[in-house]
């Protein structure tokens, strides 16, 4: 396309901008307007991908990072030829795959859920370094960013995991409009401002006319050709561009225009044109081969090792016997023991430092491109991630994340290091697995299961050594859960995961002794729960004690009540949790303080017993 076509080009998807949004009654369309040119230029000129095969290895990999102007994408797939007209009206209507905010689920051409502004390019650094290190292919990503979104720390974050990486094949298209939600952003249209930051983390900047298509072009061209850096390409716009009734003026983001015929007229009409999209170059992924063989490691009867080494030597293993696994760890790997992994496998182990938002978002690009990302830090530092991993469940992500050092049981480092939240975390997030090993072998074997699961997963692993209780060649299936002890005259249920299941065995050994039967569960599979061995013990039992080294909310307790949400009677009930702010102490000190040790359990089980047993 020459010049004249290039700005044709940008006015017509101007133009689908301002109809689908007033199709629709909603959407943001002035925020579209901003970036038409800068799409069109890209699509016409630089953006290398078939769309007849989303998956082509050479393909270009686009992000919207600014996922509100998701109508400014959906106007480019109609130029392109990849949705036709009356689909591109069904914007935000029910069952169309044209939603607010583009998501994965519903469209091949997109990369990966946008919305939550901040994660498109930190997900783009992880797609550029799997093409960098992994993929080789010699495909480009391109990331559109909004101004605003510039605030978010995720950022930079992204921007200088990128810089340290040198990631040449990432470029970043800045389109600093001026205004956002309510009013002016921090800089304005100060380009130098964000060109410098960019700077800082070692990429090469170029700050244009984001309206002039052939300055955008030769920056394009700049970019492709820039080595050894990222690409930070600053564009100043006008929100609204074309429209003199909304061009550059507040108060309008989020809304359809006044007047959209008439805005559609001064825009010069609606048109049909169609832009002819490079091809990608011809490219073979070279897919990674499967052993066949798992060979995991294996742990004696009554010996003692942490659930956090099993999980390291069995992730080891399970990359020597899938090519296709991926290591990322938070600067933490010699306590997570991902760093057995990265012994064995430095090619495929991905250091991302303390900056867990980035951690996940790079987990979240590598398995856009296929491959099967184990993602570790501290359980508590997880949270800092969450956003990521809930946006990471919109795109329907497969990522594997584990959280080392959970619960009080750590000791003496005290409240800042214990996660006690985390189940609850995962609990809530949509179709994850939750899964909370007690001892070596049982984590092991989890570990495997998990590299073959959909959506999001999460291992919990704890710090301190175990008994090792389950024989290597034991199966836990997800949904699953193991009875320890039972016999026809138990006359309450203790279920516990993880380091209680030790401190519940014990329990019931102490109870054993005073005549008092108790059932033992191993809750492993927190989500999926086994509702059926649940609803037994209640049946046989009638009384149930849960344990967790957790928070009350949303942990096992919870978890355990979700068997009895059918309408049936619901047991006697004791939930045994971390209730009170822990300290520094010792592991068994700390259970002891939070009431969830073996003597706190068989305090609880005494007195339940008697109370069940009042008239």
């Amino acid at each position: 396309m020459n010049t004249r076509q290039l700005i044709d080009l940008a006015q017509q998807l101007r133009v689908d901008s301002v109809r689908a949004s007033a199709a629709a009654g909603s959407g943001h369309p002035t925020s579209s307007m901003s970036a038409a040119d800068l799409m069109a230029v890209l699509m016409a000129r630089h953006l290398r991908y078939d769309f007849e095969r989303p998956h082509h290895p050479g393909n270009d990999r686009f992000v919207l990072s600014k996922g509100h102007a998701s109508p400014l994408l959906y106007a480019a797939y109609k130029a392109a030829g990849a949705i036709n007209e009356t689909e591109l009206l069904t914007f935000r209507k029910l069952g169309s795959r044209l939603e607010g905010h583009p998501t994965p689920q519903r469209l091949p051409w997109v990369e990966t859920a946008t919305g939550s502004l901040g994660q498109g390019l930190p997900v783009g650094v992880g797609i550029a370094l799997a093409g960098k290190r992994l993929d080789h292919t010699g495909y480009r990503v391109w990331v559109l960013c909004g101004d605003s979104e510039l605030a978010e720390g995720s950022i930079w974050e992204a921007a200088e995991h990128a810089g340290y990486e040198h990631l040449d094949n990432l470029i970043t298209i800045i389109d600093v409009n001026r205004l956002g939600q309510r009013g002016p952003t921090r800089h304005g249209h100060d380009l130098d401002a964000y060109a410098r930051r960019f700077q800082a983390f070692g990429w090469h900047t170029v700050e244009i006319d984001g309206h002039d298509v052939d300055a955008i072009d030769r920056a394009y061209a700049e970019a492709e050709s820039t080595a050894g850096q990222p690409t930070a390409i600053i564009a100043r716009t006008l929100k609204g561009k074309g429209v003199a009734s909304v061009q550059d003026r507040e108060g309008l983001h989020g809304k359809p225009l006044p007047d959209a015929d008439e805005a559609i007229a001064e825009l010069g009409g609606v048109h049909d044109r169609r832009v002819e999209v490079p091809s990608p170059p011809a490219a073979r992924m070279l897919h990674a081969v499967r052993s066949g063989h798992l060979d995991l490691p294996r742990y004696e009867l009554g010996d003692k090792a942490a659930t956090r080494d099993a999980y390291g030597q069995a992730l080891a293993a399970l990359g020597t016997a899938r090519g296709d696994i991926v290591v990322l760890d938070g600067e933490v790997s010699d306590s997570t023991r991902a760093e057995f992994f990265a012994k064995e496998h430095p090619d495929r182990f991905f250091e991302c430092y303390i900056a867990e938002q980035q951690l996940v978002a790079t987990a979240v690009g590598m398995a856009a491109r296929g491959w099967v990302p184990y993602a570790s830090t501290f359980a508590a530092f997880l949270t800092r991630a969450y956003d990521f991993v809930r946006m990471a469940a919109i795109s329907g992500s497969g990522i594997n994340l584990v959280g080392s050092h959970a619960g009080v049981s750590i000791g003496q480092d005290g409240p800042s290091q214990m996660g006690l939240e985390d189940l609850a975390m995962f609990r809530a997030m949509h179709g994850a697995t939750v899964l909370y090993p007690c001892d070596a072998n049982q984590t092991a074997k989890l570990v495997g299961t998990m590299a073959g699961l959909e959506g999001i997963r999460y291992l919990r692993t704890s710090r301190g050594d175990t008994p090792v209780i389950y024989s290597p060649t034991e199966e836990f299936p997800v949904g699953g859960s193991k009875v320890l002890r039972a016999s026809g005259k138990d006359r309450l249920t203790l279920v516990a995961a993880g380091v209680t299941v030790h401190e519940a065995l014990a329990a019931a050994e102490s109870l054993d002794r005073e005549g008092i039967r108790a059932r033992v569960i191993d809750l492993y599979s927190v989500k999926p729960v086994d509702r059926t061995t649940l609803r037994e013990a209640a049946e046989d039992t009638g009384c149930l004690i849960t344990v967790e080294d957790h928070r009350e909310e949303g942990g096992i307790g919870d978890a355990v009540l979700d068997a009895f949400l059918d309408g049936r009677p619901v047991p006697r009930l004791v939930r045994l949790a971390v209730r009170t702010m822990p300290g520094s102490a010792t592991p068994a000190e700390q259970l002891h303080a939070a009431g969830i040790d073996a003597e706190s359990i068989a305090a609880a089980a005494r007195l339940l017993v008697e109370m069940a047993i009042v008239p």
